[in-house]
């Protein structure tokens, strides 16, 4: 038996041989099931227990289906030893004959630094998808985390679409899909199967720096958790948002249908119609819209677009600029197109 297929047995015996991480690649394997097998994948790799867990159950799942898997991280240069970091992770992949992408990001990042980080890093891994006719990419993101990105919104006032939190799957454009696969497990569950799958784990000191939100929320969990406000209970909550959400956006499909025509590089609203719904209703069809020939993968906050309706009713400017886009109002009419 060569080297590499020794290998490629040990991590499948390491995985499949303890009946946990044994269960947990079988509800990964489930996740997996409706998508195109014959499509490339890309896996974004961090380094943290989540993305290794993810590396080893795709490396699995990659040998079962024949699946074309590239395994990308993305150096951003923001710590003086993220490139040895990214060697580092880079070894510890090559145990189980997995072969990591690095690619290091160009752009500076002075402020917002980790929503910047996440801005360029999906940019990133979205160009190396289209380079490499990959279909999907798959983030390591877990119900802890869906749990925290609920707290970081409900701090920013969010609506029913942003406190629903992370999509399982996500459409990126029309050709790549974002699909998050571990949504349902549980952190401490997939730190047992990274130290399993490779022995050892790193940690990222970012995780500990309570200058960001992110940690300072961790923090306000450990407490939630003494006062009775457990995991389980924020999930349910979140997914009740998320069915809710769900009805809206059906809602938003029906009227839409006779009230907004989209081109190749226009959109046009019939905002004479539109205003007549609940703001909810109206920022999300600005947002939508926006985001389809927005410079950035999210669409810009919804305080600026209230600000943009609010602008709009008073009809004392006609013409605005937000997110790299041109929006202007003529009679019953609002035009969205990309900004020269």
């Amino acid at each position: 038996m060569s080297k590499k297929n020794s290998n490629v047995l040990n991590l499948k015996s390491l995985v499949l041989g303890n009946k946990k991480t044994s269960n947990l690649y079988s509800i990964f394997k489930k996740n997996l099931k409706p998508l195109n097998k014959k499509k490339s994948f890309i896996v974004g790799v961090s380094g943290g227990p989540d993305s290794l867990s993810l590396s080893a159950l795709m490396k699995i799942f990659s040998i079962e289906t024949k699946a074309k898997v590239f395994y990308v991280l993305i150096d951003h240069g923001i710590r003086k030893d993220s490139s040895k970091e990214a060697v580092k992770v880079k070894k510890l992949l090559k145990k189980h004959k997995i072969s990591l992408v690095v690619l290091k990001n160009e752009e500076k990042i002075n402020k917002n630094i980790q929503a910047k980080a996440r801005e360029i890093r999906y940019k990133l891994l979205l160009n190396f998808s289209k380079k490499k006719r990959a279909k999907y990419i798959l983030t390591a993101h877990h119900s802890d985390d869906q749990i925290e990105t609920f707290f970081i919104r409900l701090s920013r006032g969010s609506g029913v679409q942003g406190l629903s939190s992370m999509k399982t799957i996500t459409k990126l454009d029309k050709n790549i899909t974002l699909i998050r696969p571990l949504l349902e497990f549980k952190k401490k569950d997939l730190i047992l199967l990274a130290k399993k799958s490779f022995g050892k784990i790193f940690k990222d000191p970012s995780n500990y720096d309570s200058k960001y939100l992110r940690t300072r929320i961790r923090l306000l969990r450990e407490n939630l958790d003494k006062t009775g406000i457990h995991h389980d209970q924020i999930i349910r909550s979140i997914k009740n948002l998320a069915s809710a959400n769900e009805t809206l956006n059906n809602y938003i499909n029906k009227i839409s249908k006779n009230n907004i025509s989209i081109r190749k590089k226009e959109i046009k609203i019939n905002f004479e119609n539109i205003s007549k719904e609940t703001l909810e209703i109206q920022l999300r069809i600005l947002s939508g819209a926006i985001k389809k020939f927005a410079k950035s993968y999210y669409p810009p906050r919804s305080k600026k677009i209230k600000n943009v309706i609010n602008i709009l009713n008073l009809n004392n400017q006609k013409k605005l600029t937000l997110a790299g886009c041109l929006i202007q109002k003529s009679g019953k009419y609002l035009s969205i197109k990309k900004e020269a």
